[in-house]
């Protein structure tokens, strides 16, 4: 098990290892990416930014782009569908020193379908190939892409479209083995992530039904691919990337979170949050992570009601003070 833990080198970038924070909309944030960071993973991808928006320097956007203080290495990842559009964001985000750009080809969200990106780029390969190398030829940084199988099972597709996107320079490909119409439904193939491993000469990202350190172990056994990329594996649950870590290093897991742990996480989550966003948003965003962190303790629910009734933050800390003391 040992040499499935391992460096990886992208381009001219060499990361310690290859288990990574996966770009997630409305959870890769840079709070999100610091607890992560705290537990081992070795790159996070940001939450999906727009290029138009970066153009236009939208704040909201802008504000999805900055690093976590304990970040060594992370990717922004874009969506476009436009080449001209990808190259002016690259200038907008080259004062962030992001180790990677990464191209979203994978997205199944009718919005971001509509703008021509995602998993819509998959039904015309060459345009990702035009995108791909408008950035290449804008920055000396790393390009990667995320992909799908395809946009429909009819439209298996992600070989051609990791070539085209390897001929316009990318430097590594992601693959979540699902079409664009399965959306998250039914299971992942990962015989996909085998035959694209086999297939190209760039480091190969798996991701898809990745739920716990087995999973990961699993996938980079049976698959070849040189590294893994936790998505909803992570919600409420960034001790998996320590705990693979782990597996993948001893053969066992020798961490494994009590409750007061995942508890004394959250509620640094909280902080994180209010730190970043300020209370009122942070208040918003943090509900779904925080009721993630109570999966499988003893009165789960009791405890998401009490958390999900909290409005301030003085509510809050009266709540973490009756489960951490």
């Amino acid at each position: 098990m040992n040499n499935l833990l391992k460096k990886i080198k992208i381009k001219d970038m060499e990361l310690e290892g290859n288990i990574f924070l996966a770009p997630t909309a409305g959870y890769s944030d840079k709070p999100f990416r610091e607890i992560c960071s705290d537990f081992g993973s070795f790159l996070n991808f940001t939450e999906m930014v727009s290029t138009e928006a970066l153009i236009r320097d939208n704040l909201k956007t802008v504000t999805l782009l900055q690093k976590a203080s304990n970040e060594k290495n992370y990717a922004i990842q874009l969506f476009t569908g436009n080449p001209d559009s990808a190259a002016k964001a690259v200038e907008k985000i080259l004062d962030f020193k992001p180790s990677l750009i990464d191209i979203n080809c994978g997205c199944p969200v009718p919005k971001i379908l509509k703008s021509g990106a995602g998993s819509e780029l998959m039904k015309t390969p060459k345009k990702i190939r035009d995108i791909v190398k408008s950035v290449t030829n804008s920055t000396d940084i790393p390009v990667s892409v995320k992909l799908r199988s395809g946009f429909t099972s009819e439209s298996i597709n992600f070989l051609e479209c990791a070539n085209y996107a390897i001929e316009g320079g990318a430097s590594m490909i992601s693959l979540h083995p699902r079409t664009r119409s399965q959306g998250y439904s039914g299971t992942a193939d990962w015989e996909n992530i085998k035959t694209l491993k086999n297939d190209v000469s760039v480091p190969v990202i798996g991701s898809g039904d990745l739920y716990s350190p087995y999973d990961a172990e699993r996938m980079l056994r049976e698959t070849g691919c040189d590294g893994v990329m936790f998505a909803r594996g992570s919600f409420g649950n960034p001790f998996i990337f320590k705990e693979t870590i782990e597996l993948l290093k001893y053969g066992k897991i020798k961490y494994i979170p009590d409750a007061d742990q995942k508890f004394k996480t959250a509620y640094r989550h909280l902080k994180l949050s209010v730190e970043f966003y300020g209370e009122n948003i942070a208040l918003k965003e943090i509900k779904k992570h925080l009721c993630a962190y109570t999966k499988g303790l003893s009165g789960a629910k009791d405890i998401r009601d009490k958390l999900v009734r909290c409005n301030t933050l003085d509510h809050y800390e009266e709540v973490f003070k009756t489960l951490l003391f």
